[in-house]
């Protein structure tokens, strides 16, 4: 064969990446920083060690599809429509909110309405792989500002048709119905996602039906990877997104029973091919556009970091989010996005912008990318931002807990429950069904509103502020039980409840034990490791159905607790059958009635030797309603009385014919 040049600079690639990863990792930067930070190295504008820039962002390009579709199974048309608000208010109000901004600025700066409305769009839109990878990592999709981020990614994708349209009409040579076209385009891409839905949940459960028949792995895959890649072309073809149309087809394969096969099996060719398009922004990175024009990019990067995220910050804060959540999902939504590069080359194209204004947005739109997972990473630790946006959150009425106040009258004496998810859930109704009054906090809007339908105590707040848990009635609690999955948030929670009422006990629950020394550092009285239960459970139901006796099974479970987190809760076994016990599989149980004239009748179990003649053992009898759970060998039996038996089943064969045939037993051969 001959020479390939795309597969020595893939090559090259892969290596570079790896290095440069692995020393941010030493320095516990995020791997995606790491990616583009050697795409720079590797491309043009660097080292020079790459030129096959087309086919890479080919590449690329697979990559994004592939994360979109596996984004989609993740997030099933069942979870969209719970989070349908998010997509519907919250991505409108980031959008046109930036946009309008974006364009108001430019235009006071001399910019012409055209180009200043392609500014507008371009800072519009965020990196939907990078947020979402950020968001995955750090197991953050379900979060209230991970569902208001991925809520306003998916409605800026759908926005991204009519832009592509609107684009080149702002230029000299556009037309002029600008409102024209993008009602159209709104009207198409609607009327393209209600008929893609449509048409994939009709056919992918039968499809993936008779492909998975077939038993075949090599034969499953393809055909994900053909719904995945045919689900973002087809929707192309009408002028959508990939990206879009590859999110569909996920949540499409998300609603059937193939789900979790597909993910499983599409993961390791996803995080391949979406390094690659990490790799290919970094290559877009050219230093020499900074050091010419220092100022232009810093400002750039500026309005992407800070405006933009105060901006969605506004949006999170105006559909009732609690400071905390908005500060995160501004943080969130603080960079450039990769359709922005799309629509900056079509504007080039078009004479909307020149070459010499796209370089200096590019620059600050990839270095607001490489700082978007180290700033994800930071948020959570910074508490400067959420004290800032306090006076703004109380003027735009971010409220809810306060209404424990006046609706459930006189708190006393109750359990403060944080969280509502499934430990939530259920520990409400176990309160409830002990009759102990309590109060639940949950930063999840929908879960609060449902659980206020059902008639649960649920109220919207974040137990963080120290506002909330006074409205909880913190101080006259008897507990403030923690069910959250953030542990650093669980953490600010214990803190301010110390502070607010050190005298309620907290109890707190959190997914690994290396998490529960900072709870119990903060003042947490006890601490639940989900990951010490959930092996201890295993442990106990392993050894159970490996027979191993009941004292070896608590002596093993003694030394499990003593190495991770004590319990005082008594261990419970599930009980074994006879018929799992290998090494009692050959005993029987068997019921007989004493019948009148059995040689059995109105003797006792020791007067017919039993046990020596027949091999059965007698456990238990009933007589009319009293079970004799111990019964007297000498007591005789009486006719009527249910006899339980264990032996095998030719001994309790003998013992029945000696109770109920009427017969003499003959005894068994010596």
């Amino acid at each position: 064969m001959g020479h390939v040049p795309l597969l020595d600079e893939l090559a090259v690639i892969a290596a570079l990446a790896v290095g440069v990863t692995l020393l941010l990792a030493r320095l516990k930067l995020p791997t995606v920083a790491g990616l583009l930070a050697a795409g720079a190295l590797a491309g043009p504008f660097g080292l020079g060690m790459v030129h096959s820039v087309a086919a890479i962002e080919v590449l690329a390009e697979v990559g994004v599809v592939l994360l979109l579709f596996t984004i989609g199974l993740e997030f099933s048309l069942a979870r969209l429509a719970v989070i349908f608000r998010q997509v519907a208010v919250g991505g409108l109000l980031q959008v046109v909110l930036t946009a309008a901004a974006v364009a108001g600025v430019a235009v006071s700066v001399g910019e012409p309405p055209g180009r200043a409305l392609f500014y507008g769009f371009v800072f519009a839109l965020s990196s939907t792989a990078i947020v979402l990878r950020a968001l995955s990592e750090r197991r953050e999709l379900d979060a209230p500002h991970g569902r208001f981020i991925v809520g306003t990614l998916i409605f800026q994708d759908l926005l991204v048709v009519p832009m592509v349209l609107v684009v080149p009409l702002l230029g000299p040579a556009g037309g002029q119905d600008v409102l024209g076209a993008l009602g159209g385009a709104l009207a198409r891409a609607a009327g393209v996602v209600l008929a893609t839905l449509a048409i994939a949940r009709l056919l992918v459960p039968r499809v993936l039906g008779f492909v998975a028949a077939a038993q075949g792995r090599e034969v499953f895959l393809l055909a994900i990877l053909g719904l995945c890649i045919g689900t973002a072309w087809l929707t192309s073809l009408a002028g959508l997104s990939l990206a879009l149309g590859a999110f569909l087809g996920g949540m499409v394969v998300a609603d059937t029973e193939y789900g979790h096969r597909a993910m499983g099996d599409i993961l390791p060719l996803r995080d391949a091919f979406v390094s690659v398009f990490f790799v290919s922004l970094g290559m877009l990175f050219d230093p020499a556009v900074v050091t010419a024009e220092p100022v232009r990019v810093a400002v750039l990067l500026a309005g992407f970091l800070v405006l933009k995220g105060f901006l969605a910050t506004l949006s999170a804060l105006a559909m009732k989010f609690p400071s905390r959540v908005a500060w995160l999902a501004g943080v969130g939504l603080a960079q450039f996005g990769e359709f922005g590069f799309v629509l900056a080359k079509l504007a080039e194209k078009n004479g909307v912008v020149g070459t010499a204004d796209v370089k200096p947005l590019f620059a600050a739109g990839i270095a607001s990318m490489f700082l978007t997972p180290l700033l994800v990473r930071a948020a959570p630790h910074v508490t400067a931002g959420e004290k800032l946006l306090g006076p703004l959150e109380r003027l735009l009425g971010v409220r809810g807990m306060d209404e424990a106040s006046t609706t459930e009258g006189a708190l006393e004496d109750h359990v403060v429950v944080v969280g509502y998810g499934v430990a939530g859930r259920l520990t409400s109704k176990a309160l409830a069904a002990c009759g102990l009054p309590f109060v639940v906090v949950s930063l999840n809007a929908e879960a609060a509103r449902a659980g206020r339908a059902e008639g649960v105590p649920v109220y919207y707040g974040d137990a963080t502020s120290e506002e909330t848990l006074s409205h909880a009635h913190l101080a006259e609690a008897r507990t403030l039980v923690v069910l959250i999955n953030d542990a650093l948030s669980a953490q600010r929670i214990i803190d301010t409840a110390r502070r607010l009422a050190p005298g309620v006990p907290v109890l707190a629950r959190t997914h690994y034990v290396s998490e529960r020394e900072g709870l119990l550092q903060v003042g947490a009285r006890e601490v639940v490791a989900e990951e010490v239960e959930g092996a201890a459970e295993i442990l106990v139901r392993l050894l159970r159905w490996a027979e191993c006796p009941r004292n070896v099974i608590d002596e093993r479970l003694r030394e499990l607790r003593a190495e991770s987190q004590p319990s005082d809760r008594k261990r419970t076994l599930p009980r074994p059958s006879l018929g799992e016990m290998k090494a009692l599989s050959d005993l029987k149980i068997e019921v007989v009635q004493v019948v009148a004239g059995a040689e059995g009748a109105g003797r006792s179990p020791k007067a017919l030797s039993l046990r020596s003649r027949t091999g059965a053992l007698v456990v238990a009898v009933r007589r009319g309603e009293k079970l004799l759970e111990q019964p007297d060998p000498a007591a005789p039996f009486e006719v009527g009385d249910v006899v339980y038996l264990v032996g095998t089943s030719e001994a309790c064969r003998a013992a029945m014919a000696v109770l109920s045939d009427g017969e003499t037993f003959n005894p068994r051969p010596a």
